[in-house]
């Protein structure tokens, strides 16, 4: 099974947050990660995103795939 790097949201209503993980890519969104990669914190202004990039990097060399959102904040994150 091929790994994800995506987001799983955390947070109340309307006060959304989410972490970067890496899981499985037949697991749900909130099941359980393989790793916790970061956060992404929209709520804040300027928006805050924490990536541990040497676990990314760790996760990226092993074959796991970005989804779109999270290829978008990391291209945003890592200029």
């Amino acid at each position: 099974m091929a790994v994800k790097i995506r987001l799983t949201r955390l947070g109340n209503k309307k006060r959304a947050f989410y972490r970067i993980v890496a899981t499985n890519s037949g697991t749900r969104r909130d099941g359980k990660p393989l790793e916790m990669l970061g956060y992404y914190n929209p709520m804040t202004n300027p928006i805050e995103v924490k990536v541990d990039t040497d676990k990314l990097k760790k996760w990226m060399e092993i074959g796991a795939q970005p989804s779109e959102t999270v290829k978008s904040l990391l291209k945003d994150y890592l200029k």
